[in-house]
């Protein structure tokens, strides 16, 4: 997915995956994946989708703060 946000494009196919939490099995309606992905340049963007029942009816890409991405890892410990 590509996403320009405040002026920086965000490309999930060319950025790192720090970190992929799942719920549920694939093709669950309530199931949902969140990956944590990282820029070259260290500009982190959480990504999610899910089922039509799950907190991601829709694709959604969030640019966050490092310190919201370091904490968002701590509770997915």
């Amino acid at each position: 997915m590509k996403k320009t946000i405040r002026g920086v494009e965000y490309d999930t196919d060319t950025m790192e995956v720090v970190k992929e939490v799942f719920a549920g099995e694939y093709g669950d309606p309530a199931g949902y994946a969140e990956v944590l992905f990282v820029t070259a340049e260290g500009k982190y963007a959480l990504y999610c989708v899910g089922g039509e029942t799950s907190p991601y009816p829709e694709e959604k890409l969030t640019a966050i703060a490092k310190a919201k991405a370091e904490a968002w890892i701590k509770e997915h410990e």
